[in-house]
C-alpha cells in the first residue's frame, strides 16, 4: 500500500494540465468501477447466503422424510413444498371469515391427505408431526425461493439497490429460516415449542381430559370456588383444534360468565424470553378462528381476559426455552386473579392457546415436558458455547 502511494502521489501532486487530466481520469475511472466492484461483491454475499437457505431446505426435507421412514418420500415433500392456498377475496367482505375458514379447512384436509399417502403405515400422532414438520418445510422453503429470486434479479439488471435492500434484511431472513428449520426438527422428533406454552398451563389444571370438538381437550378444575372449563388442543401430538366448537358447545350447556386465554406472544427487543403480561381480548393467532369466536363472545358482552408468555422471534416453533417453561407458576398466579374478578357461583373457560407438540392433555406427563425441555436447554447451551469458540468470524 505504502509503494503504490508513493508511486502514485507525484502524480496527484502535478499541478500541471497533465497532472489535471490525470486525476479526472483516475477519478472517472473510480467512479465507473466502484459500484460494479461493490455489485460484485453484495451479489457474492447474497449468493452464499441463498445457498445456505437452499440446504437447509434440503435438510428440513430430508428430516421431514426420515420421519416418514421412507427416503424416496424426499422428491414428493419437495414437489408437495410448493402447494399454495389462495386467500379468498375480500372485495364483498360480508362472510369473509367463513370462506376463509372453509379455505382452511380445506388445506388441512390437503395435508392430511397427502401425508396418508406417504405414510400409511405410521401411527395417528406420528402422522401429525409428519403433518407440521412439512409444514415447517414449506415455510422455509418459500423463504429460501423468495431470496433466490432477488438474487437472480440483482444479477440478471445488475441492481445495486435490490442486492443492497436484500443484503441488510439477511441476518433477519436467516435467523427465521433457521428457525423454521429447528422448528421441523421440533415437530418431527415431538418436542415441545414455545407455541405450545397455552396448551402447557392448561394441562397443569388437569387431572382428567376428554375431546369434545376436533381435536380439543376439556377437563374441568375448581380455582378459588369457581368451576372452570379448561381447554387446550389435543396432545401430545401437534395440534391447534377448533376452539370455536368446543366454546360454542360449552356455552350451549352452560352460562359462561369470563373466558381467560393463554397463548404466546412475539416480545420486543431488550424483553426478556419467558415474560408474563395480561390484557383483555382473545389472544389467538391465525386466519378466521379468533374472528368467529370473538363473534361469538363479544355479542354477548362476555368479558375477556388474555395472559400472554413473551417469546422471540422464531422461538415460538423452536424447541420450548426453559425460560418459557419455567414461566407456568406465574401464568398461574395470573389466571387465578382473573378469576378471582368473576362470581363465586359463576362459571368461566380457560383455554391453553397453541400448538400441543409435545404437550399431554393433563398434569401427569408434565414433568416428562419438563425433563424433555431440560435436555434441550442443555443441547442450545452446548451449541451455543460452540459457536463462540468459533471467534468472532
Amino acid at each position: 500500500m505504502r509503494a503504490f502511494y508513493d508511486m502514485v502521489s507525484p502524480i496527484l501532486m502535478q499541478t500541471d494540465i497533465a497532472g489535471t487530466i490525470i486525476w479526472f481520469v483516475m477519478l472517472f475511472v473510480l467512479f465507473m468501477l466502484y459500484p460494479r466492484l461493490m455489485l460484485s461483491q453484495l451479489i457474492y454475499k447474497i449468493e452464499q447466503s441463498a445457498k445456505r437457505m437452499e440446504a437447509m431446505t434440503q435438510e428440513a426435507i430430508k428430516i421431514t422424510a426420515k420421519k416418514s421412514g421412507k427416503d424416496d418420500n424426499k422428491k414428493k415433500i419437495e414437489a408437495f413444498s410448493d402447494f399454495f392456498v389462495v386467500e379468498p377475496s375480500s372485495l364483498d367482505p360480508y362472510g369473509i371469515v367463513h370462506k376463509i375458514d372453509q379455505t382452511i379447512r380445506s388445506m388441512e384436509n390437503r395435508f392430511t391427505l397427502f401425508v396418508e399417502s406417504i405414510a400409511p403405515g405410521h401411527t395417528y400422532d406420528e402422522k401429525q408431526e409428519i403433518n407440521y414438520s412439512l409444514r415447517a418445510t414449506m415455510g422455509l422453503r418459500q423463504i429460501s425461493k423468495i431470496v433466490r429470486h432477488y438474487v437472480e434479479i440483482a444479477k440478471k439488471f445488475k441492481n445495486l439497490q435490490i442486492a443492497m435492500i436484500l443484503q441488510m434484511q439477511l441476518p433477519i431472513i436467516e435467523k427465521i429460516a433457521e428457525g423454521e428449520l429447528k422448528g421441523a426438527e421440533a415437530f418431527a422428533n415431538g418436542w415441545p415449542i414455545g407455541d405450545s406454552i397455552g396448551p402447557l398451563v392448561a394441562a397443569s389444571y388437569t387431572d382428567k381430559a376428554k375431546e369434545i370438538a376436533e381435536e380439543v381437550s376439556c377437563g374441568e378444575t375448581t380455582i378459588e370456588g369457581r368451576k372452570c372449563f379448561v381447554l387446550k388442543a389435543k396432545g401430545p401430538a401437534p395440534h391447534l383444534g377448533r376452539m370455536d366448537e368446543a366454546i360454542t358447545k360449552i356455552m350451549s350447556k352452560n352460562n359462561i360468565a369470563r373466558i381467560i386465554t393463554i397463548d404466546a406472544a412475539q416480545k420486543l427487543e431488550g424483553e426478556k424470553t419467558g415474560s408474563v403480561a395480561e390484557g383483555i381480548g382473545f389472544a389467538m393467532g391465525g386466519w378466521g378462528q379468533r374472528e368467529m369466536i370473538e363473534n361469538i363472545l363479544l355479542t354477548k358482552k362476555k368479558p375477556l381476559d388474555s395472559v400472554v408468555v413473551k417469546v422471540g422471534m422464531t422461538e415460538a416453533i423452536l424447541p420450548m426455552p426453559k425460560a418459557v417453561f419455567d414461566s407456568v407458576p406465574q401464568v398461574r398466579e395470573f389466571i387465578t386473579e382473573a378469576v378471582k374478578r368473576a362470581k363465586k357461583t359463576d362459571k368461566l373457560i380457560i383455554i391453553g392457546v397453541g400448538n400441543s407438540c409435545g404437550i399431554p392433555d393433563t398434569k401427569k406427563g408434565m414433568e416428562d415436558v419438563k425433563k424433555v425441555v431440560i435436555e434441550l436447554d442443555k443441547r442450545l447451551k452446548h451449541e451455543e458455547e460452540k459457536h463462540k469458540k468459533g471467534g468472532w468470524w
